[in-house]
């Protein structure tokens, strides 16, 4: 039980920031429409954006996967946060809703503070 207590904090910030990463990929699938304007135009530029929001929207199910698994946390939290940066930066200028995306990737940070590195091997063995 103490374990728990414990590492509850880290478990609550992986539950939280793998909702936020499964509704953004699942509404960005069923509702497209609204989602392709916070696409940055760089990238749009390039490739359709209806299949650049399926593609992100398989990487944010995959860092959401990765997080409810709790294997290398730190990486995952990380990851996270460059993501949430990154759409941070390019949707600035729409600061009345991308600012929620700054404490989320501060959340973010935060997890990655708080993770365990992964278990070294014993000495003399790689």
């Amino acid at each position: 039980m103490q374990k728990l207590v414990q590492n509850l904090p880290a478990i609550l910030l992986r539950l939280g920031l793998a909702t936020v990463f499964i509704y953004a990929a699942v509404s960005s699938t069923i509702s497209p429409r609204e989602w392709v304007g916070y696409l940055p135009s760089l990238a749009t530029d390039h490739v359709r954006p209806e299949t650049l929001l399926k593609i992100f929207s398989v990487y944010e199910l995959a860092l959401a996967g990765w997080l409810l698994t709790g294997v290398y946390v730190r990486y995952a939290a990380l990851l996270c946060a460059a993501t949430l940066a990154g759409i941070t930066l390019s949707n600035f200028s729409l600061f009345a809703i991308s600012f929620r995306d700054i404490g989320l990737m501060f959340a973010a940070l935060a997890l990655a503070a708080t993770a365990r590195p992964p278990a070294s091997a014993p000495k003399g063995q790689k």
